[in-house]
């Protein structure tokens, strides 16, 4: 039987709509707004990590050019700070305390970059100079930026208050069982490693407009978000109003990757001094205050160890985190290891787990989700540790892996941290994408390799992740005078194409072109909730909301098309647009049908799905590498991957999605790394020290899917925003260890894997040879 795709519907291969404007320079984004009288909004920082400050003279800076206001933290005294609620509990059942983000500094500066005083005039530059202006005495004191050293007797502390730099402890798991699992073992394999900080980088920097109108007692701020809602909330609680006075607008967004989620100090600053001024007010952050100020990810140090028995089957894991969560805690900061940490056993059936989590304070920047959050933390972690199981035990690291997967009549398989996976045939995309591969050829290519001078590598990763958690997104669709239909939703795009997707669902329900949907994102006055865009949730919940709103419009407009044709319900149907009386050509278009229509409901549609568990996509992901051992640069020479989204909405949008993620999960394992001095000094503060990767990093990447449909979703959707990122990191780091370790018995690399330490890993182990 022959199964046609449909041409709008889902599994059809649709280009993005909205590339269009994008690629002709028709995108508005927040910096493209200035509405007329618009002042500009400069914020002074500090220049050193930690240190008590006096600011002992504004009046300079006041007098200066073009300035309209200087304020200090003493000005903003009635501005909450902001607070994260994400503190999870600790084993004796309290939460820990918080250290929240003022927004303005009052006598301490904690990290560099930190808020100290704002400057607002007729123009950037005049603000920029009028800050040089502001006298301000700092007392430098001893910082702390490791988090390695953070709990360490002797590490200065960060908040002294607290008589400590831990933020929280959490555990999971039973030690209990755990302990007697690693008795009865017969092998332990323990590996320590740091997952590196890393600076998200999206092309287009945050920005802020903020307008006050005194008619309505209300703020109106546009800036680029991942969902206006929670904005909103988080800033009335700021500013103490009602969420009626204020409206969030997001616009275009040029990335968002995790950090345009938050609520950062320069909103409400925007906010104060338009409704100060009783003019618009702007800020634009530049490239070295995202690298400086906008929210963080990774940086853990883990120890972890498995216990075996003598076939290698795994008994049961222990591990022990140290989470970074800077200076402050930031919105969803203390989750994202918790989160991270539900899903440590992965896709093998691990009995046993006793995990360890201490969060630590340091004089850095923020850290909390990014892509993935939490989750990609997990599955290097895991998968690093499986490869150096299967070296200590002289076993193949496929085969250690295929007596160890959950199998597929174990499902649903509830994991030790109380996870419960629907679905999943591991083993199956594992074998796919082996054979993709040729990994049983791969000694064939090293042997070529070697006879050119080089070290090559293959490495593996197999993952699943969590994500699209429970929840709904509903979706509101109306039909318009024109005959064109417009969906509201609560969620954001940030790029990935959900002005396309979105209208897949809709158009396959009313049987109409996509470019005759219009989908509006982005604007509280619009849509009264929405949970934003993260977790991969926006398509899995989203989505099929939107196709239950499609099927109820298109019940509808079948029924207001019946009265029209004197015809039974039953006998329309929907084709190009129009309506039409089954088997004839007795048809009504659809705006008719709406200029016919008595009320406004009957040509609106609803529709909500309630999601009650998240679901779990899963993959293998299979990199090689050649290393130039006289240089030690690192080449991916081919890259292979075989996932389990559950069903495809949009073959192209996937691709982009997963190759986007490959791409920064080979960034971390390669090139990227966020440094900071002892001092705490940013040195990575800039494209010029900070390695980003380039298209010429990157191979070309066979992706394709073996799906096994979710149960917990109601079109057998998984969300697919994350997992390139989850199975990239791991899947380049083993590769890279696995051409170390066949040259020289290397068997652990720190990331990123830069030619400087892949080069003094060569000249260690030839000088220990």
């Amino acid at each position: 039987m022959t199964v046609m795709t449909p041409k709008f519907g889902m599994g059809a291969s649709v280009r993005r709509k909205e590339d269009a404007a994008f690629i002709t320079g028709r995108g508005r984004y927040t910096d493209d707004f200035l509405p007329e009288g618009t002042l500009h909004l400069y914020v002074v920082r500090s220049p050193v990590a930690k240190a008590s400050f006096s600011i002992t003279s504004v009046e300079e800076a006041q007098a200066a050019p073009g300035v309209h206001l200087v304020l200090t933290g003493s000005d903003v005294a009635h501005l909450k700070d902001l607070r994260s609620g994400a503190m999870q509990k600790q084993p004796d059942g309290t939460r820990a305390p918080t250290r929240d983000i003022p927004i303005l500094c009052r006598d301490r500066v904690q990290y560099v970059g930190d808020a100290v005083a704002l400057v607002v005039a007729e123009s950037r530059a005049q603000a920029q100079d009028a800050a040089e202006l502001i006298e301000i005495d700092f007392e430098d004191e001893e910082a702390i930026a490791s988090t390695a050293a953070a709990l360490s007797e002797d590490s200065p502390l960060v908040w002294p208050e607290l008589g400590s730099n831990r933020a929280f402890l959490y555990h999971v798991g039973d030690k209990e069982k755990s302990d007697a699992a690693f008795e009865k073992a017969d092998r332990v394999t323990r590996i320590q490693f740091v997952n590196n900080r890393l600076v998200c980088n999206y092309m287009e920097p945050r920005a802020a407009l903020a307008e006050w109108r005194s008619d309505e007692n209300r703020f109106v701020l546009t800036t680029g978000s991942q969902g206006v809602h929670s904005m909103r909330g988080i800033l009335c609680k700021t500013f103490g109003i009602d969420p009626e006075n204020l409206r969030v607008i997001t616009p275009d967004v040029g990335g968002g990757f995790g950090p345009k989620t938050f609520v950062y100090r320069e909103y409400a600053m925007v906010m104060e001094a338009a409704k100060r001024l009783g003019r618009p007010v702007k800020w634009t952050g530049d490239r070295n205050e995202h690298f400086m100020t906008d929210a963080q990810g990774r940086d853990n140090v883990v120890t972890a160890e498995m216990a075996m028995d003598s076939e290698g089957r795994f008994l049961g894991l222990r591990i022990d985190l140290t989470a970074n969560m800077g200076a402050y805690i930031s919105q969803f900061g203390p989750f994202i290891p918790f989160v991270g940490v539900s899903m440590s056993t992965g896709v093998y059936d691990i009995r046993a787990l006793d995990v360890t989590i201490n969060g630590v304070y340091t004089n850095t920047c923020p850290v909390d989700a990014y892509r993935g959050a939490g989750r990609p933390e997990a599955a290097f972690l895991l998968e690093k540790l499986v490869d150096a199981c299967a070296r200590d035990l002289g076993i193949g690291r496929d085969e250690i892996r295929r007596r160890n997967f959950i199998r597929p009549e174990q499902f649903p398989y509830r994991t030790q941290t109380g996870r419960l996976y629907d679905v999943g045939e591991f083993e199956g995309h594992m074998n796919k994408c082996m054979q993709n591969a040729g990994w049983a050829t791969f000694e064939e290519r090293l042997e070529t390799s070697r006879r050119n001078g080089k070290l090559r590598g293959i490495g593996m990763a197999t993952y699943v992740e969590a994500c699209a958690f429970a929840g709904s997104e509903p979706a509101h669709v109306r039909l318009n005078d024109d005959g064109s239909v417009t969906l509201l939703i609560g969620t954001q795009s940030n790029g990935q194409g959900h002005a396309t997707a979105y209208a897949q669902f809709v158009a396959d329900k009313l049987n109409i072109d996509i470019d005759r949907i219009t989908v509006r994102q982005g604007d509280t006055d619009e849509l009264a909730s929405g949970g934003g865009t993260g977790g991969s949730r926006s398509i899995p919940l989203g989505g099929v909301s939107a196709a239950r709103a499609g099927e109820d419009l298109a019940e509808k407009i079948r029924k207001l098309a019946a009265d029209e044709l004197e015809a039974s319900v039953d006998d329309i149907e929907l084709f190009g647009g129009a309506a039409r009386i089954v088997g004839t050509d007795r048809a009504v278009d659809f705006s008719a049908i709406a200029k016919a229509a008595k009320a406004p409901e009957d040509l609106e549609g609803f529709g909500e799905f309630v999601q009650e568990e998240a679901t779990y996509p899963n993959g293998t992901h299979i990199c090689e590498v050649e290393i130039d051992p006289e240089t030690g640069r690192t080449q991916v020479v081919a890259y292979w991957i075989v996932d389990d989204f559950g069903a495809t909405v949009n073959p192209i949008l996937l691709a982009g999605q997963v190759h986007g993620g490959v791409a920064q999960g080979l960034g971390q394992a390669l090139t990227e790394d966020t440094v900071y001095s002892e001092d705490g000094q940013l040195i990575t503060a800039s494209f010029m020290d900070y390695a980003m990767p380039r298209a010429d990093d990157l191979p070309f990447i066979h992706f394709e899917t073996r799906n096994v449909p979710s149960t917990t979703n109601a079109m057998g959707i998984k969300g697919a925003g994350e997992a390139g990122t989850i199975g990239a990191t791991p899947a380049v780091l083993n590769a890279v260890t696995d051409a170390l370790y066949h040259a020289y018995g290397i068997t652990h690399i720190d990331m990123p894997t830069t030619p400087s330490r892949v080069w003094e890993a060569i000249r260690q182990a030839r000088k220990a040879a």
